[in-house]
């Protein structure tokens, strides 16, 4: 009888192994991978972004053969520290090239993953005027098209929706790009990071996911640093919002430590981003400008936290395990 006991329970067990879900994927720039191959992670970095605006931008601007010469280097310093994926968040008419990416994806071995969307801020001078006009729904149909069948042509396909807002308020085209990235969610799972700054039009963003049924869950407020009152960025932690703290420098070391153990202290450490927003190989300007290494986490922040009792374990956390949550493709509906 004990035997047969102990026999159900051994068969129960492997039952119910056997029917976990698959942990979801990421969408890199050559094919989706589990978020549990992602290893240490950058959610927030450039290679090449082109400010000349909308109408004037283009592949013509730069070559890329001379960006993957300028850019390699960088790229190889942080593969050889061991980070293994590398969320490139330049926009659509801002410099995104997915093929650049894939080739250096394929001279490094580091996941790159692209993006859909628009950049609405400073008067939507990166969006075409022909997209100025469209509703929030046929800037969705773009969005996820270039999700469900590539971007332009190339075979490769967007890993989140990156957007972008300004001011203490968001306007009418704030509004409807935000809109748009909600109708994209619904439909294809992928993640929102949106270019925000302060508490208010984060929160105003919130209430526009809410009112389209999806958990702030989906939502990665970027440039978070921007606001000063960290009690609003643990309000916005607490609903499910990703928090990212993504301009860092070696001069701002202490502010990142105490923001960290803050979160830490109130439970929302599984809610924090770190990153630099480096790199920015510029056309136009002699070698692309000067251009910002990815190494300051891993020199200089990783250090000091460790020097004030974080541990292996809370890194694992804020370099793996966090990107890992923000970036898994999934519909996160409020009622599902």
């Amino acid at each position: 009888m004990i035997r047969a006991s102990y026999y159900i329970l051994i068969v129960l067990f492997i039952s119910l192994i056997s029917c976990r879900p698959e942990p979801p994927d990421i969408m890199t720039v050559k094919g989706t991978e589990s978020i549990k191959k992602m290893g240490k992670t950058l959610p927030h970095e450039h290679i090449l972004v082109d400010f000349i605006g909308a109408d004037s931008t283009g592949y013509h601007r730069w070559n890329r053969a001379e960006v993957v010469k300028k850019v390699l280097p960088y790229l190889i310093e942080i593969r050889d520290m061991g980070f293994h994926t590398f969320m490139e968040c330049t926009p659509a008419y801002l410099g995104r090239d997915p093929e650049l990416l894939k080739i250096l994806s394929d001279s490094t071995g580091i996941n790159f993953v692209t993006n859909t969307g628009l950049y609405s801020a400073y008067d939507g001078k990166f969006i075409p005027k022909e997209l100025k006009q469209k509703t929030a729904k046929e800037l969705a149909d773009i969005w996820i098209d270039e999700a469900q069948n590539g971007i332009e042509g190339t075979g490769i396909y967007p890993g989140f929706i990156k957007i972008s807002v300004e001011g203490s308020s968001l306007n009418a085209l704030n509004r409807k790009v935000v809109e748009a990235a909600c109708i994209t969610h619904r439909e294809t799972g992928l993640p929102i990071m949106s270019h925000t700054g302060p508490a208010e039009p984060a929160f105003e963003q919130l209430e526009i996911l809410k009112e389209y049924g999806i958990s702030p869950k989906a939502f990665i407020w970027t440039h978070a640093n921007g606001e000063k009152d960290w009690n609003k960025l643990l309000l916005a932690a607490r609903q499910g919002a990703f928090i990212a703290f993504d301009q860092y420098t070696s001069n701002e070391t202490q502010k990142f430590v105490d923001f960290i153990f803050f979160m830490k202290k109130h439970g929302q450490l599984p809610q924090v981003l770190v990153s630099h927003d480096a790199g920015w190989y510029s056309p136009g300007e002699p070698d692309g400008g000067k251009f910002i290494s990815y190494t300051g986490i891993q020199d200089y922040l990783i250090p000091a936290l460790e020097a004030e009792g974080f541990a292996q374990f809370d890194v694992h956390q804020l370099l793996i395990r966090n990107p890992g949550r923000a970036f898994a493709i999934y519909k996160r509906l409020e009622k599902e």
